[in-house]
């Protein structure tokens, strides 16, 4: 079973931690606030209080033991670049980093981290296109190109295939898959039938993501 390690336990970090734990995995949560260390140590695997930029300390909560280290740390970006730079030295293979802006990202990924997320930004986005759309119900950014959409069925696919409907052709939009009440059709073959009322996870282009939303 992996084993995460959760450095700076703000909102973000704490709802992260909790949640990898409750979820059944082995979680390590680390702030330099003692108080905040000790509220959260009934809701994770082990917690500490030490200081995140300090190779040493980190070393001996056994930092080289861990698969995944999501650095959440929010406003000190000088310690959120140490301790990413940090743990990728200590050898965790996997490092998910908190950004602040763009530059910091650069930052980040030039040190080493794996993955760089923009948790304010991402959830204004998705909030955005949930108040804007009638059939967007969610929206996860891939990269700066592409991102995965959850939509209701648009009107003029109800009763076709997605191969009638032309949804990769038409619209340049691959089906991740298909839900329809409880049941889930993934990666669905191209005489699926889309009915009224079903929830598609569509992958592509941003724009043709956005053009989907005017042609149907």
């Amino acid at each position: 079973m992996k084993q995460f390690a959760v450095i700076g336990c703000g909102r973000f970090g704490t709802a992260v931690a909790k949640t990898l734990y409750k979820n059944g995995y082995d979680v390590l949560a680390i702030d330099e606030c003692a108080d905040i260390v000790q509220h959260l140590s009934e809701s994770v695997t082990h917690a500490a209080s030490i200081d995140v930029k300090d190779e040493h300390a980190l070393r001996a909560v056994g930092m080289r033991n861990i698969d995944v280290a999501i650095i959440a740390i929010g406003s000190d970006i000088k310690a959120s670049i140490m301790a990413t730079l940090v743990v990728k030295e200590l050898g965790v293979k996997y490092v998910v980093a908190k950004a602040q802006d763009e530059l910091h990202a650069k930052v980040l990924y030039k040190i080493g981290a794996d993955r760089v997320i923009f948790p304010e930004r991402d959830m204004g986005v998705r909030l955005a296109y949930n108040l804007t759309s009638t059939n967007i119900l969610d929206y996860i950014e891939l990269a700066p190109d592409y991102s995965i959409m959850e939509i209701t069925a648009p009107e003029k696919w109800i009763d076709k295939t997605l191969q009638e409907a032309n949804v990769r052709s038409k619209y340049g939009l691959s089906v991740l898959a298909v839900k329809h009440g409880e049941a889930i059709n993934v990666s669905p073959h191209a005489d699926a039938v889309v009915r009224r009322g079903d929830v598609l996870v569509v992958v592509g282009l941003n724009d043709d993501l956005q053009k989907v939303q005017e042609k149907v």
